[in-house]
């Protein structure tokens, strides 16, 4: 690979680009490789065919990724800019404690861990080793929202709006819901293009929703999904990791 250009962040295209970069689930941090629950509600017969689907990954994005992650990294982005370490450990704290199972947990810190060693191999000039041993310890291994957030604060200017990388971050997660659903159902590529659709309508209101929220309202409280994802732990037969 080679290494990264010592340029500033920048606006405009370049910064669209590094956004379609950072979301895409090509990038090598795992996402492909958990379902966050909806294996074990396809096991469990609640999702069976593209309406199911289309309707389970939509209410996750509202009731759960919209009120947890994408609440967490509209604070964490601007929060890293400032380099105010106390706010993002407090961040990453609420991340780390409110998973509901393990998996969940476990699927954050290691999505997290792997995207922080990504970003290290570009080699970025304003991302040297020793910056990042500088960090105080919970930041140097930080959850999947809080690392996101990192890595567009390294590529993205302070003046880019936060609903574009809030909405960067819901697509690319939808993306590799769809591909889990195509798996587990299964479904074909035409009926995961649609559900793209609706959630390509559905994220604007889910990322506006993330962005309005106050610390005090942020919550992942997903009693069902909770419990889908504590069954998979011990699922007989599974594809995925979550």
């Amino acid at each position: 690979m080679t290494t990264a250009t010592a340029e500033a962040p920048q606006g405009g295209l370049p910064a669209l680009l590094t956004l379609l970069w950072l979301a895409s689930p090509a990038l090598p941090v795992g996402g492909f490789s958990y379902s966050e629950g909806l294996e074990a509600a396809i096991d469990a017969g609640l999702v069976h065919d593209e309406a199911s689907a289309s309707q389970w990954i939509t209410d996750q994005l509202h009731l759960s990724l919209a009120r947890a992650d994408l609440a967490v990294l509209a604070r964490a982005v601007p929060a890293w800019h400032q380099k105010d370490y106390p706010r993002l450990q407090e961040l990453d704290a609420w991340s780390r404690h409110t998973r509901e199972t393990a998996e969940l947990r476990l699927q954050s810190e290691q999505m997290g861990r792997s995207l922080v060693e990504w970003l290290k191999t570009l080699q970025l000039p304003q991302f040297p080793p020793a910056a990042l041993a500088a960090l105080p310890v919970p930041l140097q291994t930080p959850t999947y929202p809080v690392a996101f957030a990192l890595g567009l604060s390294l590529h993205t200017s302070p003046s880019q709006p936060l609903e574009q990388a809030l909405a960067a971050y819901a697509f690319g997660w939808a993306e590799n819901m769809v591909q889990a659903a195509l798996k587990g159902v299964p479904l074909g590529q035409s009926s995961g293009q649609r559900i793209l659709l609706r959630l390509h309508h559905e994220i604007p209101q889910a990322v506006a929703h993330a962005a309005a929220l106050p610390d005090e309202d942020r919550q992942a409280f997903s009693p069902m999904l909770a419990i889908l994802s504590a069954r998979h732990e011990t699922q007989y037969s599974r594809l995925f990791r979550s």
